[in-house]
Parts: structure tokens; sequence; C-alpha cells
């Protein structure tokens, strides 16, 4: 079995009060796709704010290459390699777009030059040369993100993304983690995914989230 870069361990997170996520566990291993999948309010977010230190858990465990990140500030999190982009358009509006991706340069000291590692995101990204600060993310580009993120993963960075929308899940996604109610009711495959109806109806909403 592949050993892994990143894993989540019985992860409970607790926000107002009211429990969150309930026991989740999840890996990633380098050069792996995997995706988080559920309706809104399924634990998403919350499961990837815990990673990046902005959600404290009440218990468990989040290991990214044998280092224990469960406890440390955010901004060590991100020197130790974990990035976030969030869906929110979290840029700074009154930079262009080459200044916002030289920012990413400043929270991790390499070997490399800063130029180097800025041309590399064009490499990954060559439509960025083109955008400007106030775009949204178009329908129409959401395969150059597939093609960007898929660049990544060769590059043997593992890459963990979260969606509500089975339809908009890169075929190449190595496994998927389906969560419901702060809770993982499935982990496989999506071709294994496709075949269980539970699953699916997950997915897509049709449940009794009272039951």
């Amino acid at each position: 079995m592949v050993a892994a870069m990143l894993s989540l361990s019985n992860l409970k997170v607790d926000i107002g009060g009211s429990r969150i996520l309930n026991g989740i566990g999840l890996s990633v291993a380098a050069g792996e796709l995997v995706c988080l999948i559920g309706r809104n309010g399924a634990g998403k977010t919350t499961t990837l704010r815990s990673i990046m230190g902005y959600r404290r858990p009440v218990s468990g465990d989040i290991v990214f290459e044998g280092s224990d990140l469960t406890r440390l500030p955010t901004w060590q999190i991100a020197q130790r390699g974990i990035g976030f982009s969030p869906e929110e358009s979290e840029v700074y509006a009154d930079l262009t777009v080459a200044e916002n991706i030289e920012l990413s340069t400043w929270t991790r000291p390499q070997g490399r030059p800063a130029a180097a590692r800025i041309e590399e995101a064009y490499t990954v990204f060559p439509n960025l040369r083109q955008y400007q600060p106030f775009e949204g993310l178009s329908p129409a580009i959401v395969p150059l993100i597939a093609r960007g993120v898929a660049s990544i993963r060769a590059m043997g960075k593992g890459v963990l993304i979260a969606e509500s929308n089975v339809h908009h899940i890169p075929d190449y996604v190595d496994r998927i983690y389906v969560l419901e109610r702060g809770e993982v009711m499935f982990s496989g495959t999506l071709a294994q995914a496709y075949r269980d109806c539970d699953v699916m109806r997950v997915i897509a909403g049709k449940i009794d989230v009272a039951s």
C-alpha cells in the first residue's frame, strides 16, 4: 500500500456547540487525486479548514509527511508545504494576477528561485496569463482547471479537492470520500460510487436528513 502524504484520523470538530465533523478519517498519497464529495453542509469545507488550522479539532490527528499538524497555526502549516484554494474568490483585488501568484512564494522558502516557481504556476495554468483580476470561474474554464490539477498530480504532489456535484469530478480521480452529516459514509473509486444506489442518493441530496 502506498504511504499517505496526508492523513486524518478520527477527526472531530465542533462549531458553535454543534458537532460538525464526527470521526473523519481519510488519506492522500503523493501523486494521488482524492475528492471529498457531499451535499452542502456535509462537512467538506470544515474538513479542509481543519487541515489548514482554521478550525481546531476537539480530537483526532492530522499528519502530513510524518509531522503532526493538529495544533499548529495556519502559517506553519503553509510553510510545511500545504496549499489551500477556497471556493471563494479570495484574491487581492487591487493586485494583478501575477502579483497574486507571487504571494504564494513568500510563505514557503525553498532552494528554487521565486521566478522559477511562478513560471511553474503558469505552466500548470497557462490561461492565467490572460485573466483579469476580477474574472470569476466560468463553466468554460472548468476543463482548464481540471487539466491544471492533473499537471500538479503528475508532479508527484497529493491533491485533495471538494465537490458537491459528482459530474464535475475529474474522471482521473483516484478515490473519493462521500461525506454526510460530518461522517465518511463511503470511500472508494468513482466507478464504485456510481454502482452504489445509496451513495448516489446521498450525493444527489435525495435523503431524509431527519432519519
